[in-house]
């Protein structure tokens, strides 16, 4: 079975988000590897796919993926 991509990845959280953040360290953890097979530092997220689309929403987003190694970026509209 083949790794999954940093879009699979990235998918695969906006779906935990939207399901009360069930298994989202574990798909964090993904998204960390297939970043680290894609050779990327950060992942882009789209602000209008997340559930709580509000500044302090992505900052506690972004606070709570850098402390498990991931760096976050939101794509500009």
């Amino acid at each position: 079975m083949s790794e999954p991509t940093v879009a699979d990845a990235t998918d695969r959280i906006y779906e935990s988000l939207r399901a009360d953040n069930v298994d989202l360290d574990q798909h964090i953890a993904t998204l960390k590897a297939a970043l680290a097979r894609a050779g990327a530092k950060e992942a882009m997220f789209d602000p209008a796919r997340l559930v709580q689309n509000n500044r302090s929403g992505r900052k506690l987003m972004q606070a709570y993926f850098r402390q498990r190694g991931v760096t976050v970026k939101f794509s500009s509209e």
